[in-house]
């Protein structure tokens, strides 16, 4: 897996003290972005998932993983079997993503590592980085059109829950 970068006890990246794997490259490139340098899909350190999940689990403080980028479903099978590990070891998941959960959903019809990322992921922060709608006011989110989506309840009824 291509990560920029691991931090281990984040306290920005979610709620509680939190594992956040910054995945290396992105398909979108936000004008603003706060990550810019995780943009090129050359750039990183290439790293076994064995490793970051030894290093994930390693603090038995953790509550949670938070995947972030860069973009996380350009690399979503990787992400989805930190996911599941995180699960298997009691902790929730969060991913930070450009597209918009209704993009992932049409694309996880025809991609299933984005099904599995998707089904993976207990809270969703979608959409965009907006320059001209950028926040410092709504949680979570760094412009007015990203939402904190609760997954397993929009998949279940079909439409988007807000958090």
């Amino acid at each position: 897996m291509k990560v920029a970068g691991l931090i281990q006890d984040s306290i920005v990246d979610g709620p509680g003290l939190r594992f956040t794997v910054f995945t290396q490259g992105c398909s979108i490139c936000c004008e603003g972005c706060h990550n810019p340098d995780t943009w090129d899909f050359d750039g990183g350190t290439e790293m076994f998932l064995d490793e970051i999940i030894d290093v994930m689990l390693s603090n038995p403080l953790t509550d949670g993983l938070t995947l972030s980028g860069g973009e996380p479903f350009d690399q979503a099978a990787d992400c989805a079997c930190l996911a599941a590990v995180a699960h298997e070891n009691g902790l929730n998941v969060w991913t930070f993503t450009g597209k918009t959960f209704e993009e992932l959903l049409v694309e996880s019809k025809s991609d299933p590592d984005v099904k599995s990322l998707l089904e993976q992921t207990d809270v969703l922060v979608d959409g965009r980085f907006v320059v001209t709608g950028r926040t410092l006011s709504k949680k979570w989110c760094g412009s007015r059109n990203q939402r904190v989506i609760d997954v397993r309840e929009s998949l279940e009824f079909g439409k988007v829950v807000v958090v």
